[in-house]
């Protein structure tokens, strides 16, 4: 029951982060990526600041001055760059399929970087992973489109957090870390204004958009966490990829996109090869645990029966 709650907060999860994307995607026609990352970016960081306060959640820890925290706090804001101009500048559902090999980068540089040993049953889906991105980007093509490559690069940088994230030796509060997450967002706004247009005034639907893309991104933001407390990581971390399917279907139905052949032949390869990574991460950690359960039972069977021989000696001499 604790696992179909962790899918299901998983699925609301991805369900609010492709919203946020539509609602960016409809903004950026209008209003430059600089000013939708400094407002989206700086609103939620006031939401999670007021949780924080209300949460008696730590605002100031030392800890955020650490270089782990520090390197992914940079990470978070240059992803959030250039993930955001890629919606922007490509179609949605495009950035969406490139946006979903993170798990294989994390997988690829888990085993690059921390020496994790990875079979060749996953060297192949994460190769195969990258096959359905060159689908999706197309170099050398007539329809290569460069802007994409920004998506490749938000990635990159999510990869990069993700693995420094694994090599954190101390907790910090859900809350504080989404807070910084979202300021680190709106910080990326003022990096980005010499690149874009001058700001403008919102119309009364922009507004209606920028209030409803905080609200599902927080939503979001939290339902993760929630999944995360009630659900194996093994069993929800495939239901990720949900994301994927919700973002295709609102491009098409929304946005009026008609994602051609080989960008739907290289998301299906991408959903595909991440699914069946998760699952061999999810068998080779149960593998794991389930040896050094035997080992440490072998150990303390040996502890005991050493008890015993002692004793049973000390019984003899008396």
């Amino acid at each position: 029951m604790e696992n179909l709650r962790g899918i299901l907060f998983m699925i609301l999860a991805m369900a609010g982060f492709a919203l946020e994307d539509l609602f960016i995607k409809l903004l950026s026609s209008h209003l430059p990526v600089s000013q939708i990352l400094i407002i989206l970016g700086f609103s939620g960081t006031a939401v999670f600041l007021i949780t924080a306060l209300l949460t008696h959640a730590p605002i100031l820890h030392r800890d955020l001055l650490n270089r782990p925290v520090i390197i992914r706090t940079f990470c978070e804001l240059f992803a959030a760059l250039f993930f955001v101009s890629a919606i922007a500048l490509t179609p949605l559902s495009s950035a969406a399929s490139i946006l979903m090999t993170t798990p294989l980068m994390v997988t690829m540089g888990a085993a690059v970087f921390f020496g994790e040993k990875v079979g060749w049953r996953r060297w192949t889906a994460v190769m195969i992973g990258f096959i359905g991105v060159l689908l999706i980007l197309r170099p050398g093509f007539d329809s290569f489109m460069p802007a994409s490559l920004l998506a490749v690069i938000a990635t990159i940088f999510l990869a990069v957090r993700d693995l420094v994230t694994r090599a954190m030796q101390f907790e910090i509060s859900t809350t504080t870390v989404s807070m910084y997450a979202f300021l680190a967002c709106g910080i990326s706004g003022f990096i980005a204004m010499p690149f874009y247009s001058a700001m403008v005034i919102p119309s009364s639907i922009e507004i209606v958009y920028l209030i409803s893309a905080t609200f599902v991104g927080v939503i979001g933001y939290y339902a993760i966490v929630l999944a995360t407390r009630n659900g194996d990581v093994s069993v929800i971390s495939p239901f990720r990829y949900s994301r994927l399917l919700f973002a295709m279907l609102l491009s098409i139905i929304i946005l009026s996109e008609r994602p051609d052949l080989l960008t739907l032949s290289g998301a299906s390869i991408i959903l595909v090869s991440g699914i069946y990574t998760f699952i061999r991460e999810g068998r080779r950690s149960e593998e794991h645990t389930s040896e050094l359960q035997s080992r440490t039972n072998l150990v303390c069977r040996l502890l005991l029966e050493k008890k015993k021989k002692k004793t049973n000696t000390k019984k003899k001499k008396k």
